[in-house]
């Protein structure tokens, strides 16, 4: 029996197929089709399949989103999401660059930053290792229909001081969009990318992501995503890392919009000496779903990696967590922590939580765990005590659990646009910005 959504897909693939960036390259053409023919076995995964056991995706299943191609906007409607201070800038407008609102600041020698779509026009060779599908069917949904993105390229040796931020904005509703991102550096490089996807019309999209980082040897990289899109919106996002010897990766995630949110966040340790933290907040009210999947693989000795989650849901918001931290047979001398605490602030509001340790070697320092609980009734009522408002208690209360989460993101600029975007969300905000 067919699936009228795949079937919808497959329809929108051969309408669209000619427009796509690098249409014309053999290699490309055979990765989409492989892609669509895998997703069109496999269909949308559903809670029967155990990595998506917690997440319906029913609702992306039914609704037809059409395939973004183009898209127009204002320089005023980039302005307010631009960071503070120098940086490079890549804006994208319905997934397709945007140059005109877009500013790169001079970079060193050895140094690309540019878009995917410039990239498959003048030197697809460059893109061809990094574009094959993995990871399931939206990442196979992403390979047949990716239309544009990020290509970032570090030789050995550069560092990059400012940081480079890939701005998405989405218009239009019922908009599908695919970017693919990819970062590639090498030896000795250095680098922060902020990932940010925002909605401006309040529509239902459809964003659809996946971003690939290799981190060379001794290489810093650090990654920062932050999705604020409608409330309406569905967000499903993958980030894929590889590391070599020496290296270091940082990931903050930061998720406070979309109806339903998936983040897919994995690394693994190719060489001797890999660092890696993960640092996540996520924000939920009303009916939203908010989902992080982890997983870090320490697939060689001498491994350190450290996972912090935090959850604030509120109404009928639901989150899930599952990080799995594995230990391979060679892994000796790894050391592994994981922690995710979520905060519940009201009866309605649910969290599924999995950490979980796979270690198959002996000679190691792993350590996981999991919170779910409510503010604590006796600092309410220190507060309260002290002639603070029972809102304003409360508020202060939740900031200073998210606080732990937001203080480990070194780039001041969107350090400071986290706490004020999570204040706007609290009903006493004006009290609070005089408190803190």
């Amino acid at each position: 029996m067919t699936n009228p959504a795949v079937e919808r897909y497959l329809a929108d693939y051969r309408a669209v197929e000619g427009r796509l960036p690098g249409a014309l390259l053999p290699w490309l053409k055979q990765a989409r089709e492989e892609a669509l023919a895998r997703f069109a076995a496999e269909g949308f995964p559903t809670t029967h399949h155990e990595e998506w056991k917690y997440t319906s995706v029913a609702a992306i299943e039914k609704q037809a989103f059409r395939p973004a191609l183009a898209g127009t906007a204002a320089p005023a409607d980039a302005l307010p999401w631009q960071l503070g201070g120098a940086s490079h800038r890549l804006v994208f407008v319905n997934g397709r660059y945007a140059p005109a609102l877009s500013q790169l600041l001079p970079l060193p020698a050895g140094a690309v930053v540019t878009s995917l779509g410039k990239v498959l026009e003048r030197s697809p060779q460059l893109a061809e290792p990094w574009l094959a599908a993995g990871g399931g069917s939206f990442a196979d949904l992403n390979t047949a229909f990716l239309s544009d993105g990020a290509f970032i390229q570090l030789g050995d040796g550069v560092a990059i001081e400012a940081p480079i931020h890939l701005l998405y904005l989405s218009t239009g509703t019922g908009l599908a969009m695919h970017p693919r991102n990819v970062i590639v550096a090498g030896a000795n490089t250095q680098a922060t990318v902020v990932e940010q996807y925002v909605g401006l019309n309040g529509g239902a999209g459809f964003t659809n992501a996946v971003t690939r980082i290799a981190a060379g040897r001794d290489a810093r990289i650090e990654h920062c995503k932050l999705q604020q899109e409608s409330a309406q919106a569905f967000h499903v996002a993958a980030i894929q890392s590889v590391q070599s010897a020496g290296s270091g990766f940082t990931s903050h995630s930061l998720s406070l919009g979309a109806a339903l949110a998936r983040n897919d966040i994995a690394t693994r340790f190719d060489g001797a000496h890999c660092e890696t933290t993960f640092n996540g907040l996520y924000v939920a009210g009303g009916r939203q779903h908010v989902d992080h999947h982890t997983r870090i693989d320490h697939a060689s000795p001498s491994g350190t990696s450290r996972e912090f989650y935090r959850g604030i849901l509120d109404g009928n918001a639901k989150g899930v967590f599952s990080g799995r931290i594995v230990v391979h047979k060679d892994a000796q001398r790894t050391d592994a922590s994981q922690a995710n605490h979520n905060l519940l602030l009201s009866r309605e509001a649910e969290v599924d939580t999995r950490p979980q340790l796979e270690i198959y070697a002996d000679d190691v320092k792993c350590s996981h765990g999991a919170t779910v609980g409510q503010l604590d009734e006796n600092m309410l009522f220190y507060l309260r005590s002290r002639g603070v408002e029972d809102d304003l208690a409360r508020n202060l209360l939740t900031y200073a659990f998210a606080k732990e989460v937001i203080e480990r993101i070194r780039l001041d600029s969107l350090r400071l646009r986290v706490e004020e975007m999570l204040i706007s969300r609290m009903p006493s905000r004006e009290q609070l910005k005089e408190l803190i």
